[in-house]
């Protein structure tokens, strides 16, 4: 169960990154993230399969739009994964919400950063209750 924790906190973690580099437009180190997301969600089997799926479409896109496309797959996945698996993002991270395209991320508590939009509507969505 340890290990279970530890992979999804990395996919937790590496999901945060991603988001927080498409909120200002750019795709440092989303590839790299992305295949350690597939690594950790590989690890934990066929419950992450779509965890695995969305992110090895991330490290093949290279238009940022494409990137966003996946990412939307990706935190839909992840965050389905956690309420399958009954657990929170963890301390000082939420779920959030873009109503525009209806899709999840997880980011720090504080002001909303879309990353679906990123500068263009920065402050678009929400916080999950």
């Amino acid at each position: 169960a340890g290990a279970a924790a530890d992979a999804t906190e990395l996919m937790i973690n590496q999901s945060v990154a991603i988001a927080t580099s498409l909120a200002h437009d750019k795709l440092d180190d989303v590839a790299t993230n992305a295949a350690a997301i597939d690594l950790e969600a590989t690890s934990l089997g066929k419950p992450a399969a779509k965890i695995s799926s969305a992110a090895k479409e991330m490290q093949k896109a290279t238009k940022i739009a494409d990137v966003r496309n996946a990412f939307g797959k990706l935190s839909e996945a992840l965050v389905a994964y956690l309420d399958a698996q009954k657990r929170k993002p963890g301390a000082g991270l939420k779920v959030s919400v873009c109503p525009m395209v209806d899709k999840p991320w997880i980011q720090k508590d504080g002001p909303i950063q879309n990353p679906y939009y990123g500068s263009e509507m920065l402050g678009c969505g929400s916080f999950k209750k």
